[in-house]
């Protein structure tokens, strides 16, 4: 799995940066990503099926989240116009993929059979990739305006949509991510002792996603009735991840390294 990530990453980048090693075959790579999917996908589920419980270290959760970005990228594919993300979502897969095989495991696991948890950790990683999309959109957006202004098209641009296209697209995707963000924060607050057995506590993670959560609903808010976009919405839009990244895989890491 890792080395067919690491191939597929070769094949888009070379052709990003004009160096082609086989030629593009959309059905086929299509079908290559989402067998590698379907791998990943039994690779990530094996240990829950074999111990009854889940362990969410920085390693685990970084490739449970590239997985569901890609997942997410390829579903979608079908029914919007996303081609030029993979050549930036199937790289960062297989950092994280390596990540998960270095990582040592935490010593906290959850049990599988806990309904309430698992329905929690879907909708919040389901929003955590839905935001990282918008953020690399975002990203991308800025890359291409920049070249724009410049009069250097370059390899980018021909590469991916339109601008008001992938503006269109962020939207979408922080619109979605919001309201599963939305469902997983009152999920944690409201029911904290079905979900995680204990009330809920004011703590750091608390604070970054809640601030995260109000930077998105103004970006959206500001959308909607001030007409947001260009560089305003994509700095919103990547100060709201960084706070998200914050709340979730920065408190993960200080956990599992710093304070072990």
């Amino acid at each position: 799995m890792t080395f067919g990530y690491l191939g597929l990453a070769v094949h888009y980048l070379g052709h990003w940066r004009g160096h082609v090693l086989w030629p593009r075959r959309s059905a086929i790579e299509h079908s290559l990503l989402g067998a590698l999917l379907l791998l990943h996908a039994i690779v990530l589920t094996l240990p829950v099926f074999h111990s009854g419980t889940v362990s969410l270290g920085l390693g685990t959760a970084l490739s449970l989240l590239s997985w569901m970005m890609l997942l997410i990228f390829w579903t979608g594919s079908y029914f919007s116009r996303m081609e030029g993300l993979q050549t930036f979502l199937v790289p960062v897969a297989f950092v994280a993929v390596l990540l998960a095989e270095i990582l040592p495991l935490p010593r906290n696991t959850y049990a599988v059979n806990d309904v309430a948890f698992l329905l929690h950790m879907v909708v919040s990683l389901l929003a955590y990739s839905l935001f990282a999309i918008g953020a690399l959109i975002a990203i991308l957006m800025l890359m291409q305006e920049r070249a724009l202004h410049e009069r250097k098209p370059g390899r980018l641009s021909g590469k991916l949509p339109p601008l008001m296209v992938m503006e269109n697209l962020m939207f979408q995707t922080l619109g979605t991510g919001f309201l599963l963000l939305t469902a997983s924060l009152a999920s944690g607050v409201l029911f904290s002792e079905e979900v995680f057995g204990k009330p809920a506590v004011f703590s750091h993670k608390t604070v970054f996603a809640v601030t995260s959560w109000l930077v998105f609903g103004a970006l959206l808010v500001g959308r909607k009735y001030r007409g947001w976009r260009g560089r305003m919405a994509i700095r919103w839009t990547l100060g709201g991840f960084a706070l998200l990244l914050l709340a979730y895989i920065g408190t993960k890491a200080v956990m599992q390294f710093v304070l072990h």
